[in-house]
């Protein structure tokens, strides 16, 4: 298990002073670090139809980006190559454990795990990313540079899949030994190089925009089929103007689109749903042999452990009269009197069969338990 450590703060002194604020340099944040994968790994996940990697070079200035899955790795040279793996905690159960000691951010927020293996000089350039991310060295060792947030920088493109943005003034210039990390909040230019063959690995967070959310919530709307109430005047008077559209209409207007946010079952249950749902595929594996809800207790000892499988999105509203938890895209109903067992599901990523027995006396939670389990997103690990 990773232990962090932030400098000797607290949690909570770094969300107050540096959390969306300004980036920071860890040394030594993980003791005596060791990598959970090796590069050979990662290239071995580069080679899957299912996951998602890139390979960038950059001979001579000559920025390119490949897109995966590979059949070899020949573009992947001696130095100047770098090669990029997308959500591994989906797919790599060790590595998903370096997410752990970053759990203090709430789950909706936390991203994926992204794996780069660089060889001498290997980076993808000077570059600006729209979401917190804190980068860890493994594996070999990384110059980076960090800039605080300018809006008078300018971005470009070196090949059609590869932002940049030109040099910068650094507020961070230092090498990464293992174990080191970056902390890089939203807008803050930054890069890296491999100084010899490094491994590094980037928690990254969720920052959805107006329109992502905008977008879901309209596509929500359609499903559940509401949104039917339709325009209506019957106080219409005869107006000036027959072109002018009045504050009177755009706020009726407003007021019907507002209706739509305010309905508090329509918005939690598109909010769980939405917040839940996993960007990239993931390593699940449902049960050959069906579990029964009935039989539950008597085919899981109360010592054995259930564990939530790497890269599942697991979170909950407490609504008032009832709790609804939203797990990869799919939200169920639960009573209040779940409440503790059901923190055990998202706050937790393993707990023992016995400290969820108590809520087994209510068959929705007995249910979706169940399901839980056959569908393979939180497994069994036997006692022994």
């Amino acid at each position: 298990m990773y232990q962090l450590s932030i400098n000797n703060m607290t949690q909570e002194a770094f969300l107050s002073q540096y959390w969306q604020k300004k980036p920071l340099l860890i040394k030594g944040g993980f003791k005596d670090f060791q990598d959970p994968l090796s590069a050979e790994e990662l290239a071995g996940l580069a080679m899957e139809d299912s996951i998602e990697s890139r390979l960038i070079t950059n001979h001579d200035e000559n920025w390119q980006a490949h897109h995966g899955p590979f059949e070899n790795f020949e573009k992947l040279t001696d130095t100047n190559s770098t090669l990029l793996v997308q959500a591994v905690d989906h797919w790599h159960p060790p590595a998903a454990q370096l997410l752990v000691p970053f759990r203090f951010i709430p789950n909706w927020r936390i991203d994926d795990l992204m794996v780069s293996f660089s060889t001498p000089n290997g980076g993808v350039g000077p570059h600006l990313d729209q979401y917190d991310v804190f980068i860890i060295q493994g594996e070999g060792k990384r110059h980076w540079r960090v800039g605080m947030p300018n809006a008078n920088l300018k971005q470009f493109t070196k090949d059609k899949a590869l932002l940049q943005v030109e040099q910068f003034e650094a507020v961070i210039d230092h090498i990464l030994e293992p174990g080191d990390i970056l902390y890089i909040p939203p807008g803050c230019p930054h890069e890296g190089y491999a100084v010899e063959n490094a491994l590094n690995y980037s928690v990254g967070f969720r920052a959805p925009d107006q329109k992502d959310f905008i977008s879901s919530f309209a596509d929500h709307v359609i499903d559940e089929e509401a949104g039917i109430e339709r325009y209506n005047d019957p106080e219409l008077a005869i107006r000036s103007s027959l072109g002018e559209i009045t504050t009177q209409d755009k706020t009726k207007i407003q007021a019907m689109l507002s209706g739509l946010i305010h309905d508090e079952e329509l918005f939690s249950k598109w909010l769980g749903t939405y917040l839940s749902q996993p960007k990239h595929d993931m390593d699940l594996a449902p049960l050959e042999d069906a579990l029964v809800a009935d039989h539950l207790e008597s085919e899981i000892e109360p010592d054995d452990t259930i564990v939530r499988a790497g890269g599942v999105r697991a979170i909950y509203q407490n609504i008032g009269e009832y709790i609804l938890l939203s797990i990869n895209g799919e939200t169920y109903q639960l009573s209040q009197n779940d409440l503790e067992q059901v923190k055990l599901l998202t706050d937790n990523t393993n707990f023992l069969f016995k400290q969820v027995k108590p809520a087994l006396m209510s068959l929705e939670f007995k249910q979706t338990l169940t399901t839980l389990i056959n569908d393979g997103l939180y497994y069994v690990e036997a006692w022994s």
